[in-house]
């Protein structure tokens, strides 16, 4: 009888624990809710994975910088042994912070199985493999896909959290990328599962190992100092990789990993201009 009494405790404790969990139409009313009114949803096809992307009809960013903003990992786990069935992200980080941004020619990019679903979907993909070739490839081609459109002259990709190692990853394979921009950014993985002591990310790329074709590109690092999930050590280990440090700029903000940068992110942009 006891036995009964704590499986049904145990089950009624973690059912509780994912009730509390947004469905995934919840998730993309949140991201609705938060787009500017300007701004539509538009399917990006390529192909391997179809990408959400917010955009505005603009059509004076010809032979301008288109600024990307990636998303980051979303909701990859639901506790440290559990994979998420959907990552579609509870807060969309990166959204909130283009929200922040003055610029006109700017566009939102989510990551691969986020808010989309696709025959090609399988929890690798939002976790050991993240940032494969594929899913580089598949952002390769999206950029592509943006130029066709808007016929801009370069890009700018700002990436928050796994989005900064696809916007790294990505700038190490292109030659129109005018500087990225990295937010409470995963830009070394070995190093980020060494420190918490889980398993390496084999099926992905390690933004550290593309030092080489990194380091001619303008950077922008923005690190929380109260960052638990990616503390300061990622960066300072994916810039000690570099021979040449001149390109990398980096300060610390006042931030934990999911709070709070708005403010800190327009400040930043402000000194930037």
């Amino acid at each position: 009888m006891k036995i009964n009494l704590l499986i049904f405790l145990i089950i009624t404790f973690f059912s509780g624990c994912l009730s509390t969990i947004p469905t995934p139409q919840d998730r993309e009313k949140t991201l609705i809710s938060l787009k500017n009114k300007e701004f539509s949803l538009v399917n990006i096809q390529t192909s391997y994975f179809p990408l959400l992307s917010l955009q505005k009809n603009i059509k004076n960013c010809e032979n301008k910088d288109l600024k990307v903003y990636i998303e980051g990992d979303g909701l990859s786990w639901i506790t440290r042994t559990t994979i998420s069935s959907n990552p579609t992200p509870i807060t969309p980080t990166a959204l909130k912070l283009m929200n922040q941004d003055s610029s006109e020619c700017k566009v939102y990019l989510t990551r691969p199985c986020q808010y989309l679903d696709s025959s090609e979907c399988s929890k690798k993909y939002w976790t050991s493999n993240r940032f494969d070739s594929k899913v580089i490839k598949t952002f390769d081609e999206a950029l592509n896909s943006l130029k066709n459109s808007y016929k801009n002259k370069s890009f700018t990709l700002v990436g928050y959290s796994g989005g900064a190692a696809i916007a790294a990853l990505v700038s190490s394979q292109r030659d129109d990328i005018n500087r990225f921009i990295s937010v409470a950014g995963n830009l070394d993985t070995f190093k980020w599962t060494s420190i918490h002591n889980i398993s390496t990310l084999d099926g992905s790329l390690n933004p550290a190992d593309f030092t080489k074709e990194l380091e001619n590109i303008e950077q922008y690092h923005l690190i929380g100092n109260q960052d638990d999930n990616i503390p300061k050590e990622v960066f300072l280990s994916y810039r000690s990789k570099f021979d040449r440090k001149d390109k990398i700029n980096y300060r610390y903000f006042d931030a934990t990993h999911n709070c709070c940068w708005e403010e800190p992110y327009k400040k930043f942009l402000q000194e930037l201009k």
